[in-house]
């Protein structure tokens, strides 16, 4: 399977999440600070591909919303 086909199937993107983040490590540039880790792929392909669903943590960012 390939990056792409990885990216593209599932529905949660990771932009516009709280726990989303840019590590600015070339090998692991994403991480998720809900689940822990940094990754090559986007947190949610990882959740997806090791969980068999969809992020349940996503939570859109706005004003109202912080981390605890």
């Amino acid at each position: 399977m390939d990056d792409k086909n990885i990216i593209s199937n599932n529905k949660i993107r990771c932009h516009g999440c709280i726990y989303f983040y840019i590590t600015f490590k070339k090998e692991r540039p994403w991480g998720c600070k809900k689940f822990g880790f940094i990754s090559k792929f986007m947190p949610s392909s990882e959740v997806y591909n090791t969980t068999g669903t969809e992020c349940a943590y996503r939570i859109d960012k706005n004003l109202n919303n912080k981390i605890l």
